[in-house]
């Protein structure tokens, strides 16, 4: 180490004590001698000076030789023994590295060639494990957390122009284990796991959700939070939500011991009350969905020991029309009757409190516990599409830590006016079209229903809506009713809950001139997993452009996700590109089903989470699903998707993009084959001319369909998922 680097690396660390918290994992990893080659992930341009002061030894790193252009960096650089990398002298700098590393010297390199551009890993350039190959050194990876959106990361779009959102900002840095050039097919996987490990060591994910939200509807203020659609249109501001929320957790402390509230409302004002008086008063709030049928939701009630049901009697009439045998239970309380019957200088001053008390101080009067942490914040139940509906219990930790990565990804522009029409016991309804709007700057449009498509229009057109989200079933009416007109404001959809068919994409950009983003999550991931991104105008990417949206794929793991593929029938890890099944880790992970420690075990290993989903990712980073374990028959010992299937007689069948959902594929048993495909489809066609059109296209022989059925409607969920239980029974009749 000479002087000159002693007095800088002394000078930093002075520096970072005072700007940041920095906590650092796993630096036993990092070898105290010979040569050591650091592979990192690069989020901002202080990378370089928090790993020089947090890693023990001297650190050489490899940089663009276009940082030396100016006379003050070439100085600073070749003084710190810094390479340059030059496109045409690459060999050079390989040569140079090399060397470096076998005179027993740590090198650090940052693989993805420049600082990310959406806070998560984006595609790694070969090279590095050349280095270390002809070095005969061990690679060692590093991650970094907490400077995306810093001042110099690149969040937002821009470097440096950007104030500060924290001080002191809290810093992760995590060492992995040393492995061998020869692995290095490994490293994305590698980088991607101890991202999650850092990510998780955030402190303010030991938050609580009340505060979160508290903290983004006071901000707010006296600005329009939520604009009700339900009968007739309603403006509701930050401080006024807040105020009947915390009113109504007054009487949710009153009436009720019992930690969790049953919530039987569609969106709305009425659910987003609801939900945040539970929170405000400790309770925990647990959507039912109320179109699965009386012995499901029975049974949800039950499991989930509920005493008093929030609900309100225009909506408790209307569902009778559908569900006259519902089972409300003994307890239900009518939300609107009992906000209506507040007394206005109550309100009024409960208003004025809200506005004027600083933040520091309204915590406390609303009685807030500094720490959620892994307690109970929310329970959903999945929809139960093959089975009893599991319920999935969520974490404050779960739940804050899907808000940041969904910030993080910038999927939803800071102020965005986001029209959500999906049902609160929906993951995404209630994640991202609830709790995520209250918390942060965007205006929350709501619709009760998704299925009524004039309904969610009118307002896209009305509220001037930016971004939608929903699921494929629901959106495809949109091509029938919508026009460019109406979606004129429109910046994007998000697209999630079930794989997006190629002709749905294809018709909303070239029929409405809105792009659809495919988006991927769990119940029991909170539920953000992936997401793809706008592509952007970048000069430092390949053809001066960014790619965020990978067609085909449902985007980059957000930040702080981890993924593994492993082999259906072994369990072997499975190297990157090849097709496994897909296992996630991240602090939005569930800890656990209610009371249900079998089904736990069965899904839940070491933090890994199974998916049951099919999957692989390509070298760029994106995710791409081949279809749910579920979605699968076993033909002739061979695996064969539904999904693709299906996508493959759409191909065939439509010349334009349908608005209905026409096609299910399913199967039954079969004695000499296992199983048979039988295609579920609510239009007339032939089926003999869709099987020669499918060899046609090249579908393999075992997979081309033989059975035909055809049915009135395609069976779906209240959730906008195919309802696969009904699906299978209509093919085994």
């Amino acid at each position: 180490m000479s002087w000159f680097y002693s007095v800088i690396r002394t000078s930093c660390q002075w520096w970072v004590r005072l700007l940041y918290r920095v906590r650092v994992k796993g630096l036993e990893n990092l070898p105290k001698e010979g040569g050591v080659l650091l592979v990192s992930n690069h989020v901002s341009y202080l990378d370089v000076i928090i790993l020089g002061v947090v890693l023990r030894r001297p650190i050489r790193f490899l940089s663009w030789e276009g940082f030396e252009r100016h006379w003050l960096m070439r100085w600073v650089m070749r003084t710190m023994g810094t390479i340059p990398v030059a496109e045409e002298k690459a060999k050079d700098a390989i040569h140079r590295a090399a060397a470096a590393l076998q005179a027993g010297e740590v090198l650090c390199i940052f693989p993805e060639g420049h600082v990310t551009r959406n806070g998560g890993l984006l595609p790694l350039r070969r090279g590095f494990e050349l280095i270390a190959r002809r070095a005969n050194v061990p690679i060692v990876p590093v991650a970094i957390d907490g400077l995306w959106g810093s001042i110099f990361s690149f969040s937002g779009g821009k470097f440096f122009w950007k104030r500060p959102k924290h001080f002191p900002r809290p810093i992760a840095v995590v060492v992995g284990e040393p492995y061998a050039a020869a692995e290095h097919l490994t490293t994305r996987s590698r980088l991607l796991d101890l991202a999650a490990e850092a990510f998780a060591m955030r402190p303010s994910l030991d938050g609580n959700l009340a505060r979160e939200v508290v903290r983004g509807l006071k901000a707010k203020g006296g600005r329009v939070a939520l604009i009700d659609r339900t009968a007739e249109r309603r403006e509701f501001s930050g401080a006024l939500l807040l105020a009947l929320a915390s009113r109504l957790a007054v009487q949710l402390t009153q009436r009720t011991s019992a930690k969790r509230v049953a919530i039987v409302l569609p969106p709305g004002v009425g659910a987003t009350v609801a939900n945040l008086a539970c929170v405000l008063a400790g309770k925990v709030p647990v959507n039912i969905n109320f179109t699965a049928g009386k012995i499901q939701v029975s049974s949800c009630l039950s499991r989930a020991e509920i005493d008093l049901v929030i609900s309100a009697k225009a909506f408790q009439v209307k569902l009778a029309e559908k569900f006259p045998d519902f089972p409300w239970g003994e307890r239900v309380l009518d939300i609107a009757e009992t906000l209506q019957a507040l007394p206005r200088w109550r309100l009024g001053l409960e208003i004025l409190t809200v506005r004027l008390l600083p933040l520091s101080l309204l915590n406390p009067y609303l009685g807030l516990p500094k720490c959620g942490g892994d307690d109970e914040a929310a329970l959903l139940f999945t929809s139960g599409s093959v089975g009893e509906p599991k319920g999935v219990v969520l974490s404050h930790r779960n739940l804050l830590a899907n808000l940041r990565q969904i910030e993080d990804a910038n999927i939803l522009p800071r102020r965005a006016v986001l029209l959500s029409s999906l049902p609160v016991f929906h993951s995404f309804g209630f994640t991202v079209g609830l709790w995520y709007c209250l918390s942060r700057e965007a205006t929350l449009v709501t619709v009760p229903s998704p299925l009524d498509t004039a309904a969610n229009i009118d307002a896209i057109r009305a509220e001037h809506v930016t971004v939608t989200v929903g699921t494929p079933t629901f959106l495809r009416p949109f091509l029938r009713r919508a026009t460019k007109a109406d979606m004129s404001t429109m910046e994007w959809v998000v697209v999630g809950a079930e794989k997006m068919p190629e002709d749905l994409a294809t018709g909303f950009m070239q029929y409405l001139d809105t792009p659809m983003l495919e988006g991927y999550g769990i119940t029991e991931t909170s539920p953000v997993l992936s997401v793809n991104l706008p592509n952007r105008v970048d000069v430092e990417a390949p053809g001066g452009v960014w790619i965020g949206n990978g067609l085909g794929s449902v985007g980059r793991p957000v930040v702080g996700v981890a993924v593994r593929f492993n082999d259906i029938e072994s369990g072997a890890p499975l190297l990157p590109g090849q097709t496994g099944l897909l296992e996630v880790k991240g602090a939005n992970v569930f800890n656990h089903y209610l009371g249900d420690p079998l089904r736990t075990a069965e899904v839940l290993q070491d933090g890994w989470y199974r998916t049951g989903d099919l999957g692989w990712m390509d070298d760029d980073g994106f995710l791409y699903l081949a279809g749910r374990l579920s979605r699968f028959s076993k033909i002739g010992g061979e695996m064969v998707p539904h999904g693709v299937v299906e996508q493959a007689i759409l191909n065939y069948l439509a010349s334009d993009a349908s608005a209905e959902l026409i096609i299910a594929v399913s199967a039954r048993a079969d004695a000499a084959k296992g199983e048979q495909l039988v295609v579920l489809h609510t239009i007339e066609l032939d089926a003999e001319a869709v099987r020669a059109g499918l060899v046609a296209a090249g579908l393999p022989a075992l997979w081309v369909p033989k059975l035909f059925k055809k049915v009135p409607a395609v069976p779906i969920l209240g959730t906008g998922k195919l309802d696969l239980r009904k699906i299978k029974q209509l093919a085994e009749v």
